[in-house]
């Protein structure tokens, strides 16, 4: 097993930015974070940029790509990239183009950047475009021009990446009272919750990430958001949130190195202790999101396992899988070495683990709970599939918890009589038949224009009524054309129900 030195535990990084900064140069900052933002530095201008059709789709690998390809011209919005977010070295003089000499004073003593003899300019953390706002944290390559190290230090804060953003997008925006936001890092999630909750509150054990997220709360002009030091709910004793998000350690990983990726060899040790913890702190009418891993064991459906650390509590789930690895690349993906020996015994130590595990794939899940509404019968649990999102998705979620429950109302044949029908929207359908053999052809159906793209299996009545549905029709109506077609009420409905779980069609009340 490779083992990770206390020498590397306690790295002190002394060339990053400390994250504390004199009250007094908070409003400079703040004017900083503006000038930023004034030359287009956001998720949308730096991707198209850098070529990219999404920020996600961003890799450090291709730097000199970016440098040769996309930044040649040295526009204020190309230097801000470079110097911000792909770790570049700039000249004092590009620099001067972009901020002024009490602006480039204030980030210094902040220790945002640093200028060495020769006039070479270098920021020490990254500023990373989250939706509508600026982000510091630490650099997403650490190692890069660092002679200090050559591992991520363990106190490393995560950088803002792709399972952070997966989890900006979808998170649910309602106005809420409280938010809590666990394993916070930089703090990015418990700043977007602060702009539609009264109060948020951030909390993370490790001390530096603790100080990077007030800091970004000072400067980014946030009153309302509560930073503590602790270990998940423990600092919260039993207060209840309206909106509870967390983007936990869930690497199952044999090292511990690196404190907010790995989450101990199943990558279950922080994640189980959240869900677990979801009852007690989740308030009524609430929801809770994670974005994370899951190691899967074959014939274990992940469901399962959710309910089992929620215990008795009722509570419906929602899981999306977003991207599904093997367990040989996984352990490909993680393993380090400078020297083909080293990364082999690395791939060797990570693969081993995995099927020590029982782990046959990784997959990267979005889940969503909500309690459950106890005049609709037994909590529901529901797995999707779909593409990442690349636009706000947290209607889309609030659309499935809503579609299930009217699929499962009791009142529905009631309800029924005075409803009418319909598509959601424009529906894609893919039928497929599979030239001599015996299978039954397939039908899978796709509802346009959605940021989470689900995709659903349909039999051929489900198929046969969406394909009918081509306007609004009443539900008496409806229900007597199933008669002349000998469909029997129990199979009509059954049909209906399923097709209002998958949100293909929906009711609209006529007001009779």
């Amino acid at each position: 097993m490779e083992e990770v030195s206390s020498l590397t535990k306690r790295l002190s990084m002394a060339d990053s930015a400390d994250f504390n900064v004199d009250d007094a140069d908070v409003p400079a900052l703040r004017d900083i974070l503006a000038r930023i933002a004034a030359t287009g530095y956001s998720e949308s201008a730096v991707s198209e940029r850098l070529s990219l059709k999404d920020i996600n789709d961003l890799q450090m690998r291709a730097l000199p790509i970016y440098r040769t390809e996309c930044l040649s011209a040295r526009t204020s919005l190309d230097t801000a990239i470079d110097l911000f977010l792909l770790q570049g070295t700039i000249r004092v003089e590009e620099l001067d183009g972009l901020f002024c000499r009490r602006d480039r004073d204030v980030m210094l003593r902040a220790k945002i950047l640093s200028i060495d003899s020769f006039g070479s300019v270098r920021a020490n953390v990254s500023l990373y475009p989250v939706r509508d706002h600026l982000v510091f944290s630490d650099h997403a390559w650490p190692q890069l021009f660092n002679a200090e190290y050559s591992t991520v230090p363990y106190d490393q804060v995560m950088f803002v990446g792709t399972d952070s953003r997966w989890l900006a997008r979808a998170t649910v925006r309602q106005p809420v009272r409280t938010a809590l936001d666990l394993c916070t890092g930089s703090g990015i999630q418990a700043l977007l919750a602060a702009t539609h909750a009264r109060r948020a509150v951030a909390v993370d054990i490790n001390l530096r990430a603790v100080c990077c997220t007030k800091f970004n709360a000072k400067v980014s002009g946030f009153h309302n958001i509560e930073v503590v030091a602790g270990d998940l709910f423990e600092p919260i004793g039993n207060e209840l949130f309206d909106l509870i998000t967390a983007n936990p350690p869930f690497v199952p990983s044999p090292v511990d190195g690196i404190r907010f990726r790995d989450g101990g060899r199943s990558g279950e040790d922080v994640q189980r202790r959240i869900v677990a913890g979801l009852p007690s702190h989740l308030a009524s009418g609430g929801t809770a999101q994670l974005v994370t891993e899951f190691g899967e064991r074959s014939g274990e459906p992940l469901t399962d396992r959710i309910r089992q650390w929620l215990g008795d509590a009722p509570m419906d789930i929602h899981v999306v899988r977003l991207r599904t690895h093997s367990a040989a690349a996984y352990a490909i993906g993680h393993a380090t070495g400078d020297d083909p020996e080293t990364f082999l015994k690395s791939v060797e130590a990570w693969a081993t683990n995995l099927r020590t595990q029982g782990i046959v794939r990784v997959v990267s899940v979005l889940v969503a709970f909500q309690w459950s509404d106890p005049s609709l019968g037994s909590p529901w649990s529901r797995v999707d599939e779909a593409l990442p999102p690349r636009r706000d998705a947290g209607a889309e979620i609030e659309t499935v918890f809503a579609a299930e429950r009217t699929a499962q109302d009791p009142r529905l044949q009631e309800k029924f009589q005075r409803c009418r029908l319909m598509r959601t929207g424009p529906i894609t359908l893919l039928e497929g038949v599979v030239l001599g053999s015996e299978l039954p052809p397939t039908c899978q159906a796709t509802l346009m224009g959605q940021a989470l793209s689900i995709d659903h299996r349909l039999n051929h009545l489900e198929r046969d009524l969406l394909k009918f549905l081509d306007h609004q029709m009443e539900g008496p109506a409806l229900l007597s054309v199933a008669q002349q077609a000998s469909m029997s009420e129990e199979i009509l409905f059954g049909t209906i129900r399923s097709l209002l779980g998958k949100g293909l069609i929906r009711l609209i009340d006529s007001g009779l």
